[in-house]
């Protein structure tokens, strides 16, 4: 197949990225005018995906845009070792049923980015689960211990006296013999896997083959704007997320990460940044607008326009209005219970215990008015309108 030119190539691969080792490298593979096999590996230590690991997948989808051969590579068996990437102490290990499990959840999520047509999936386990114990040695003998404590993460758990285990030397290790196995051009990851990305390279010196070009993607801070995009701290946009859920979540980021998210998680081209840097430094506009063009944008990255635009009208309603959407889910109760249990059931909370907490916290209403009692009951006959937060809404019909 025929490429566009490796400059321009180049121009779309280096957008949103951190890091590119070594560049010159990356353009001699792109001026070979053959498809370069781009490998992403990861681990499904959990199931839940966020506009966070959206950065890396969107790079990915950038080389197959291009005509490049993409890989992911699905962690099924390092997921069992746990990266030690990040960490002040030893990850849980999963068992391999456990990963799988993981890992198919992580592709049906991953299909609203990449082109599933064209992508290559595979497991690790397929090659490391044949290594014996002898090849494991020998693998092992291929790097330092001196070496392995230049990661941070292991100098600040040795200095703090934090246990490390041996099995953790073993994972940048495996995860560079996927890029032996594959032969890998280019690996992506994010700027928290640079030192097992280099593994990656050195490897593959070290079996004869020419090394991979690494290229690392910024770490996106959550809504809170403070911690990385996670889960666990609540600050995350999943991309299983409703579009008016999206919309609302990107709109409670900080001013000052607006031009980050524009750039890493809508995608955005050189004009628009362009055009969005001129209108933030410009004192007459003001930056909820330049943050609504934002949210529609990533809306529409993972829907359509149209549900974006119904969701900036879901926004103006329930927020800016503060008024009942029209729509809204409705939950049949067919016997008495608790508030707790109803906005559990009907999916406005993740777990009882966040149903309580949210009371707790005067942010849930029953008909506008406050609920402030964690044991207050709903009966049968009656119709009620149920606000958990400030857009999530569920019509209780008895």
């Amino acid at each position: 197949m025929s490429f566009i030119s490796a400059k321009e190539q180049l121009a779309v691969i280096q957008r949103g990225v951190e890091e590119i080792l070594p560049e010159k490298e990356l353009v001699s593979k792109l001026e070979e005018n053959r498809p370069l096999v781009v490998k992403l590996g990861c681990d499904p230590s959990r199931p839940d995906l966020h506009i966070g690991h959206g950065v890396v997948l969107r790079k990915l989808r950038h080389f197959q845009d291009l005509g490049h051969e993409a890989v992911l590579v699905i962690g099924d068996f390092t997921a069992m070792i746990g990266d030690p990437s990040g960490r002040n102490k030893t990850r849980p290990q999963l068992t391999l049923n456990e990963a799988k499990s993981n890992a198919k959840t992580y592709v049906d999520q991953a299909k609203v980015i990449l082109d599933m047509n064209t992508l290559k999936i595979v497991y690790n386990s397929e090659w490391l689960n044949k290594m014996n114990f002898s090849e494991v040695i020998d693998l092992a003998s291929k790097y330092t211990v001196a070496r392995m404590m230049e990661r941070d993460d292991f100098t600040k758990r040795f200095e703090s006296e934090a246990p490390i285990s041996i099995h953790e030397f073993l994972y940048p290790l495996a995860q560079g013999m996927d890029s032996v196995h594959l032969n890998a051009d280019v690996e992506l990851g994010g700027t928290d896997q640079k030192f097992n990305l280099l593994v990656g390279r050195d490897l593959q010196e070290r079996h004869g083959q020419p090394a991979q070009v690494i290229i690392t993607t910024p770490l996106l801070e959550g809504t809170d704007g403070i911690e990385k995009m996670s889960k666990s701290y609540g600050n995350d946009i999943a991309l299983t997320d409703l579009p008016e859920d999206m919309y609302g979540k990107t709109m409670s980021v900080p001013d000052n990460l607006i031009e980050k998210y524009l750039t890493l998680a809508a995608d955005a081209d050189d004009n628009v940044m362009k055009e969005t840097k001129e209108k933030l430094a410009d004192s007459s506009q003001n930056p909820r607008d330049i943050k609504r063009d934002l949210a529609r944008r990533i809306v529409a990255l993972y829907y359509s326009e149209n549900d974006a635009n119904k969701a900036e009208q879901h926004f103006d309603t329930v927020v800016v209005q503060k008024e009942a959407p029209d729509e809204m889910d409705e939950y049949e109760l067919q016997k008495e219970a608790t508030v707790v249990e109803i906005i559990f059931n009907a999916g406005l909370v993740s777990s009882k215990g966040e149903a309580r907490r949210m009371i707790k916290q005067n942010a849930v209403k029953i008909n506008d008015k406050p609920c402030t009692d964690i044991h207050e009951t709903l009966n049968p006959g009656m119709t009620v309108v149920i606000k958990v937060g400030k857009r999530r809404f569920v019509r209780v019909i008895g």
